[in-house]
């Protein structure tokens, strides 16, 4: 009985959400927070590029986030060169949720090389000033900090057997690097919710 409690329990707090979907052409809400990494509180503007810009709501313990680390770092290391740069923040409420404390949120970051900054939303205001919803969620914006696109990395989700290869959010740059239109046909991302302090 314990067993299933503590399931149901895990069920309910891990419940499946989807991106809210923020409108696109939507301006990047600005922000200052701190990276743990470097320990230094950066702005947007310190970090934004002036080709596209890659935003992603993430955490720790998550197992979407877990199911697609790989693919983020070495999406982040084929399109860094390209000019394109991409910031990782963190909103969990690291007290009921100490997992997603910044002192482990640095250890993952040196665990898995993250080659982009890992942002610490402590007050949840920036998440909510980009109406996230879930871990993963995605944002790219374009050079002007407009929204392009906001939705799956790709349909690839922990147990459903098909590939990670994220192809939604590489085809959005690509075509937006080539000067292409970018489809409006866009898909949710799906993950936990985050866990937003009562």
């Amino acid at each position: 009985l314990n067993d299933f409690v503590n399931l149901s329990f895990k069920n309910k707090a891990m419940a499946l959400t989807s991106s809210t979907m923020m409108p696109l052409g939507t301006v990047a809400p600005p922000f200052q927070l701190l990276d743990v990494i470097s320990e230094r509180t950066y702005s947007l503007n310190d970090l934004k590029s002036d080709k596209a810009t890659v935003i992603m709501f993430v955490c720790n313990h998550c197992p979407y986030v877990k199911h697609v680390q790989s693919e983020l770092v070495k999406m982040a290391e084929d399109y860094i060169p390209e000019g394109v740069k991409f910031i990782a923040i963190s909103s969990n409420d690291v007290e009921n949720y100490p997992e997603d404390s910044p002192e482990l949120m640095r250890e993952e970051a040196k665990k898995w090389g993250y080659p982009f900054p890992y942002l610490y939303d402590e007050t949840q205001i920036v998440a909510k000033a980009y109406d996230a919803a879930c871990t993963p969620d995605f944002y790219i914006f374009d050079s002007g900090m407009k929204l392009i696109y906001r939705g799956q990395l790709d349909d690839s989700r922990p147990g459903n057997e098909k590939p990670l290869t994220g192809k939604d959010l590489r085809g959005a740059l690509d075509d937006y690097l080539k000067g292409n239109p970018i489809t409006e046909d866009q898909i949710p991302s799906q993950g936990c919710n985050i866990k937003w302090r009562d």
